[in-house]
């Protein structure tokens, strides 16, 4: 873990530099309005991390599907209503999306310490950030200063997001889309060395597909046969699934990535180097990851007198 940390300085200059290319956002957004929020975040997330490891995941994929639908707007946080449908209930979502509760945990600390003066969307930005770091990864400055969204779209995040099955050539044209180059794709689907994926999602990877090592396959079929179990949780790292490392990148290059989508990545095709490059150069991987989440946290936020700032994160005010 200390090869991530001595990348801290380096990811705070990068942070820096890609705020001041945004600008719109800052890390200093709410110094003066809201001092205690990052460490109020992180206490939060330290609880919530210490009682299920998994959620330092979920939380980031929450991010991730934030950010990739109608930009980083906490538009994934908002629940339907008789009148409003929101994106929780989307393919990608439904039955899988989670984390909300500590969301709202971090929320109410937050309106306590300073009211009406936080967004959903920097929390969740935020959250994503300290779960990383809690579990082993590195750390960076996030620029803040985003607002709410006010609508959210169920057909954008059945549109917009990749699935488990997405090709090399489909994953690096969704990430375009985002203004996220290939390198940057296949740096951020690193996130999936924390996490898990539901049998489901990777059945057909495991028994039809060749290049797949054997012995991971006859693992991951103990507890997802042919048919039934389609809930049953595998680890989208085999390697340190509870420790966010370059392991993700060990387990392509074996021939052991869970999803369709992961192997992908090294399959003959134009990222195979990249994942070779992370699969052993651990810091290297870090800094990369630290840059891509804060090019990823600039995709269209909502600025200035745009949006709100919920007082709920999962309903308008």
């Amino acid at each position: 873990m200390a090869l991530f940390s001595n990348t801290y300085l380096v990811l705070s200059i990068l942070s820096l530099l890609a705020c001041a290319a945004n600008g719109q956002l800052s890390p200093t957004f709410y110094n003066r309005t809201c001092p205690n929020l990052q460490s109020i975040v992180r206490s939060v997330m330290a609880q919530a991390v210490q009682k299920e490891s998994r959620m330092a995941a979920s939380i980031l994929r929450l991010v991730f599907h934030d950010c990739f639908v109608n930009g980083c707007d906490g538009s994934i946080l908002l629940d339907d209503t008789p009148t409003f449908t929101g994106e929780k209930n989307a393919g990608p979502n439904a039955n899988s999306a989670r984390g909300f509760e500590v969301i709202d945990a971090i929320k109410t600390q937050v309106e306590a310490a300073c009211r009406a003066t936080v967004s959903c969307a920097d929390i969740l930005a935020l959250a994503g950030r300290e779960g990383v770091a809690l579990v082993g990864g590195p750390t960076w400055n996030v620029p803040l200063g985003r607002r709410d969204a006010r609508t959210a779209s169920q057909s954008a995040a059945n549109s917009n997001l990749p699935g488990p099955s997405s090709s090399l050539s489909t994953l690096i044209s969704m990430f375009a889309a985002k203004g996220l180059n290939a390198r940057d794709m296949t740096v951020l689907s690193g996130a999936h060395t924390i996490g898990q994926a539901r049998c489901t999602l990777f059945r057909s990877r495991i028994f039809n597909e060749a290049n797949v090592n054997a012995s991971f396959a006859a693992l991951r079929k103990r507890t997802c046969p042919a048919s039934g179990g389609d809930g049953n949780l595998a680890p989208l790292d085999v390697r340190s699934p509870d420790r966010f490392d370059n392991a993700y990148y060990q387990d392509l290059v074996a021939r052991q990535g869970l999803l369709h989508s992961d192997q992908e990545l090294f399959n003959g095709g134009s990222q195979d180097a990249q994942v070779r490059q992370y699969s052993t150069d651990s810091a290297q991987f870090a800094r990369d990851f630290a840059a891509a989440m804060v090019k990823m946290g600039n995709i269209s936020p909502l600025t200035g007198t745009s949006g709100e700032i919920r007082l709920n994160c999962r309903k308008i005010n």
